[in-house]
C-alpha cells in the first residue's frame, strides 16, 4: 500500500499507472484484505478502550463486546467492499 501511494505521489504518470493497476481484480483483493483486517483491529480496538473504562469486563461482558465487534466488523467489511468494487 505504501509502495502505491509513494507510486501515486511521484509524477502524473505514476498516479495513472497506480490508477491501472487499481482496476486489477487481484489488487483490489489485496487492498480489500488489508482494509478488511485494519477494520477489524479498529473495532477490536475500541472495544478494548471501552473494556479499560470498566464496561464490559465480565465474562458475559466480553463475549457480548466480541460477538458486537464480529457483528460490526462484518458489516463494515462488506461495506468497503461493495466501496472498492
Amino acid at each position: 500500500m505504501l509502495f502505491l501511494l509513494d507510486t501515486s505521489l511521484e509524477s502524473a504518470e505514476g498516479f495513472a499507472t497506480v490508477t491501472e493497476w487499481l482496476g486489477n481484480p487481484l489488487v483490489k483483493l489485496i487492498t480489500w484484505a488489508v482494509l478488511a483486517a485494519l477494520l477489524y483491529h479498529l473495532l477490536a480496538g475500541i472495544k478494548h478502550l471501552v473494556m479499560d473504562l470498566g464496561i464490559g469486563e465480565t465474562l458475559a461482558g466480553g463475549l457480548l463486546g466480541a460477538r458486537i465487534v464480529i457483528a460490526l466488523a462484518a458489516i463494515s467489511i462488506v461495506l468497503a467492499g461493495l466501496w472498492i468494487w
